[in-house]
Formats: structure tokens, sequence, C-alpha cells
């Protein structure tokens, strides 16, 4: 930097974080350098609006500046073209396309945040036979003596060696400096930590003074939104402590490909994105050790599943190539690692094994979830979809399994959606409209009540209705449909206005409005389109790996991950993002991705068993197939245009057919009225 660069101080509200930066700065990239949230969905193109901020102008003499609006630059061409499409309020600005011109007091708006979503992945209940990587080992070794000049470390691997049959076993370089004196702190009696996994020797890899009877181990999920640890004992198998965070990744990007973009466009920055994710690990860490009142030393051994994007940026690997095809990855095989190289705050000795990913877009959390599940043990045909910004589908039996991934987008995570959020407090999470009076009644997360129910006035003043949440838009357009306000082709029916006033005319198209206590909560054509373009490519991607099996008649269907686990398995078949099935063989599983890395953690066995598994899918790149088209396009119906769903149809009266105009995937609508035969 020069010393004429002119320098401007930015303070940013409500979290207080300030900085000072060249003039010309994107408000987005001053807000990424100092740790604030911003969503930013898009990757900084002006389309998304997620990073709207608000400048406070006036004289700070706490700061000793004074911000104006007039501090930042003019609004760029998409700024404006999103203002004029999407009525952008006068007071705000994009953060990604205003770049500072002096000082600034910016206030993120709270309407805008979303990272007070609720971590939904608590360890499922499972019981796991132990066979740790780790084991204990308690010996005493001689004193020295003049007589026989033998090194401590030299007496303390035979005595290990003598007592485990381990001929070949070696000790970590990390253990030299200490050994002297733990061995002098026990009095020559100790217990040494081994780990032997694999082909890697049997190592010792931390020692303590005296007995130590309990290590532990943790599974990480690494997911796009949020981060879920176990911390698990060792010895015995059992589930400790678990914990969740959002991924500060997000305010890199919303989804994986914004983040990719967002390396693609700023190389120098992939180690922020690999230091976010690891210090956000840290910090799990330090909060279940503490739960349980153990020491980060105690940790000797870690799993980590993640999709292909998050593994990469754990790794400190370049993501760019899974950008675009062939979406290689620079490593697709189980790893074991050491957690110092990894800068994990744990014992410096600490293994780390990554589970292997499948192909470029299915990763080491859809292996792990596999390994749950285990589809390739069973006589059944599973369908097992773990559903997020990106969905990984695994499909067959113990005679063949594939593998796809489809792109759906964060739509299903609130992004995308005029009123949507993720899964917070004052989200509205499920939703019923009564068929008659079109009416709506509603519940929402941090009430208990429902919103026509004694009690709901009184308490959801205390947390307000904000937004709609994933699995409440999978409700709101699914019973939207069953009641007639949206026709098979996923058009809002403005005829029905005359029945209700919560449908509403949006220019050329109608919404349907369900609550407008504050905030107005409401559903736009452009909300429905975006929820049939995200379940459009899912149910895509299933129907090529069943005309790949050549089986369409499903016995299971797993949804995995925390919203495959929240919406409700009828919801979903009613829209068309599942295929059809028995209900009863329709359920939530859970973290399964989370479950299947704490296996891997704790049984080495189950690391044998995914590898064998996973050289053994069948991978299929969905963006290569040429019926992807035709069986999207089919997808975008509701539930289907082309297949029946019989198994549906016997559980739930489906309406008639009624279309009012032609779809078009793309969003809009030409307004030309089709004959009903």
């Amino acid at each position: 930097m020069t010393e004429d660069t002119k320098l401007a101080k930015v303070v940013f509200q409500p979290s207080g974080r300030r900085g000072t930066f060249p003039v010309g700065t994107p408000l987005l990239d001053a807000a990424r350098s100092l740790g604030v949230y911003v969503e930013s969905v898009c990757g900084g193109r002006g389309i998304c609006g997620r990073c709207q901020i608000l400048i406070s102008e006036g004289s700070f003499a706490k700061e000793k500046l004074t911000s104006r609006a007039e501090n930042l630059e003019a609004a760029t061409e998409a700024e404006n073209r999103y203002a004029s499409l999407r009525n952008l309020p006068a007071d705000r600005r994009l953060s990604c396309q205003a770049k500072i011109l002096g000082d600034l007091v910016v206030d993120v708006p709270t309407d805008t945040q979303t990272n007070r979503q609720i971590v939904r992945k608590r360890a499922e209940a499972r019981q796991i036979d132990p066979d740790s990587a780790i084991s204990l080992v308690s010996v005493a070794i001689p004193e020295p003596d003049m007589e026989i000049p033998r090194g401590d470390i030299d007496r303390l691997r035979e005595a290990l060696v003598a007592q485990t049959g381990l001929a070949d076993l070696i000790t970590d370089p990390v253990l030299l400096p200490s050994v002297q004196t733990v061995l002098r702190q026990g009095q020559w009696r100790v217990t040494a930590a081994i780990h032997q996994d694999r082909n890697t020797l049997p190592t010792v890899v931390a020692l303590w003074p005296g007995e130590k009877s309990t290590v532990y181990g943790l599974a990480v999920d690494i997911g796009s939104t949020t981060i879920a640890a176990h911390l698990c004992d060792l010895q015995n198998g059992r589930t400790v402590a678990s914990a969740g965070t959002s991924n500060p990744q997000i305010r890199f990007g919303e989804d994986l490909m914004s983040r990719v973009s967002y390396v693609q466009m700023n190389p120098s920055r992939l180690p922020d994105l690999t230091k976010a994710v690891r210090d956000a690990i840290n910090s799990l860490i330090g909060k279940l050790t503490g739960d349980v009142g153990a020491q980060r030393s105690d940790v000797l051994d870690a799993t980590f599943v993640g999709n292909p994007v998050m593994h990469h940026l754990f790794l400190g690997i370049d993501p760019v190539e899974l950008g675009g095809a062939p979406f290689a990855l620079a490593v697709s095989d189980a790893m074991i690692l050491n957690a110092r190289d990894l800068g994990l705050l744990v014992n410096p000795g600490a293994r780390v094994y990554m589970l292997p990913c499948i192909a470029g877009h299915v990763g080491a959390d859809a292996a792990a979830a596999t390994l749950s599940e285990a589809p390739y043990s069973r006589d059944e045909i599973t369908l097992l979809v773990d559903v997020g910004t990106n969905a990984e589908i695994v499909l067959g039996n113990k005679d063949r399994l594939l593998a796809a991934s489809s792109p759906t987008g964060p739509a299903f995570e609130g992004a995308e959606i005029s009123s949507g959020q993720r899964a917070a407090p004052g989200a509205i999470e499920r939703i019923r409209i009564d068929k008659d009076t079109l009416e709506p009644r509603f519940k929402v997360i941090g009430v208990d009540e429902w919103s026509d129910e004694e009690g709901f006035t009184d308490k959801i003043d205390g947390v307000g209705v904000t937004g709609i949440c994933g699995s409440g838009i999978i409700e709101a357009v699914a019973e939207m449909y069953l009641a007639g306000i949206v026709t098979t082709d996923g058009v809002i029916d403005g005829s029905m206005a005359e029945r209700t006033p919560r449908i509403q005319p949006k220019g050329r198209t109608f919404s349907y409005v369900i609550a407008k206590d504050g905030v107005e909560i409401s559903i736009l054509q452009t909300d429905i389109r975006a929820i049939q373009l995200a379940k459009g490519a899912l149910y895509a991607g299933v129907k090529l790996l069943q005309d790949k099996l050549g089986v369409y008649e499903l016995d299971r269907i797993r949804l995995a991950g925390a919203f495959g686990s929240y919406i409700d398995p009828k919801y979903a078949m009613i829209l068309g993002l599942i295929p059809d099935c028995p209900l009863e063989g329709v359920a939530g599983v859970g973290n399964a991705a989370g479950t299947g890395a704490r296996m891997a953690l704790v049984n080495r066995g189950y690391r044998r068993e995914i590898e064998h598994t996973v050289r053994n899918i069948e991978k299929i790149e969905t963006a290569l197939e040429p019926r992807f088209q035709e069986h999207f396009v089919n997808a975008m119906a509701l539930p289907n245009k082309t297949d029946p769903f019989p198994h549906l149809r016997a559980a739930v009266a489906l309406p008639e057919p009624k279309e009012l105009a032609d779809s078009d995937p793309a969003g809009g609508e030409r307004r030309r009225r089709r004959r009903r035969g």
C-alpha cells in the first residue's frame, strides 16, 4: 500500500466490528475481512439482494467519524437493475456493489441476518461396538542404568512391544521433547496411546504419567450451512457430548458454487475460507471438552465428513476444479492425517481420518450416510437422499448401488424465497390451509402452539413471525396445491381471489398471504418457481438413477440431513420432491452423515467397510445424461406430469388437474389460457 492510498474507517453494527480500508473497497469485502456476517447467495453479482445494508448517517463522537450516504459510491447498473425488479428500499444498498469512499457506520438489518438458525444435527441414537484406532496401554519400565546405556524412549518402546506384540511400533516425533519428563513424573509407570489403522505403522501418539483410562475422539460433519461435532469416548463408543454451529464460510457465499466462485475470483483468499471453518471447529472442540470436563489434549482421533467443496476447503485445497466438468477431485480416497497439520487444537499427536468421497459432487458426507443406512446390505431397493444446497442421492441394494447429485440450490433452506429464512425462532415451519375458507394456520419455531390455538398470541410477541423456513415452504406450496390455490403447473390461480383476500395481485401474477402482522409473509409466484426448480432437479436425478438401475418401484426412502429430517414425508411426496413409495416406507433418518462419521470414529471396521463400498458404487453424472432435461420438465409439475403416484393417491386425495397457463422453468408466465378437457 502506498503512502498516497486514501483510507476510510468503517464500523459495522450491531456487531461493533471496525476496520480501516482503502477507498474503493467493496463494502461486502470489508465485512468479510472483519468476520461480519452479511449474507451473499449470488457470490457478489448483485442479483440475490441478500447483502442489503443501511448507512447510519451523522457524527459519531465515540467512533470519531462522520458517516454519510455519500461516502458510498453511486449505485451500479446491477444495483439499479435489482432495485427496479425487486423494489429495493430507498435507504438500502447492496453491499456487494457499493464501494467505500469515506468513513461509514454500517448497519446490517436484522431481517437480512440468518445466522441465528437452529443447528438441527443432533447425535442419533446408535449403539456402536468400539474398536477404536486408539488403544491405551499402561506399562512400567526399568529406570536408567549406567551399566545398560539404553535411552528412555528405547526402553519405553521395548516395554510396549513386550506387552502388545507390536514389533514394528514407532513413536511420533512430536513426543520426543517430553518423554523423559513424563516418565519421571509417573515414576517410570506411564500410559501410552497407540494409533493403529489400515496400512500405517502402529504409532505411540500420546503419553501420560501413571494411569490414564479415558480418551476421546471427535466426529465432525462439515455442512455448507452448519457444522455438527460429536465427542465420543473411544473406550466404550458412547457419544458424550454434541454441539453445532453455523458454518462461518456463509459470509463468503451462501451455497457451494458461490464459494467456489469466490475463490476463483479471489484466489489469495482461499486461506481465509479454510481458517474460518477450522476456527469454528476449534471453538466446537473447546465447548465439547468443556462440557464433559476434559482437556483438548484428551482428544486423540477424529473423523471428518463433508461434501466435496467443504472437504477440500477444510483441507486447504483449491475447490475451483469442482466448479466445472469434469468436476475433478484433488483426492477422493480415505486419508489419515496429523491433526496438528490441519491446525486443530487437540492433542499434538492426534490423528484425523477423512472418509472417502464418492464423486465430484457426491462427497464424504454421502459416503457416511451410506455407511449409516447400509443399503448395500439389504435386499430392498432403498433411495437415500441428503437434501441440501446440493442433493446427494444413493439408490440400490446389496446387488448394485448407484450415486449422483442434483443442484437443488439454496431454495429449500429459505434463500431465493421472498419471505424465506433458515430455521430460527420466528420462522414458520408447519402450515395447514382450510380447503373451504382458504385460511391458513401455522406453527412457528420457538412457540409450541399453532397460530389458531389458545396461548399463541401471548407467546408470539416474544418471538415474532419473521419468515418461513424450508419445511414450512414445502408444506405451504403443497397445501396451496391441495387447496386448489396452485395448479398442477405451479401457477397461483388468481380467480381464487374471489374467495379470499389472501390472494393478492403481484404485477402479472398473484401471491398468497400467510401472515401480515408486522412482517408480511407471502408466497409469491417466483417462490413457487424456485421450489419447482429445486424439486425438479432432485427428482430428475432420482429418475436417472432409476433408469440406470431399471427399477421404478421403491421399497424404502430415507431422507437424511437436518432438512430431510424435519420435512413431512407426505408433503414431500405431494410436492413431487421424492418418488412414489408406500408412505410407511418413507422416513427421516436425521444426521446420517454424522452417524456414519461416529461409526468410523469408534470402530475401524466401518472404515474398511465404507472404503470398499465407495469403490463399488457406480457414479452417475447428471449433467452429462441426455434424459435429465426430460425428467426435469416432467418433475416441474405437482407432483409430476407423467408419473402416476399410486401409493400417494391411495393415501391422499389429490386435486383434479387444473392448468391455467404454460409453465416456464425460467420463472416467466405465458398467459395463454388453455381449454380444460
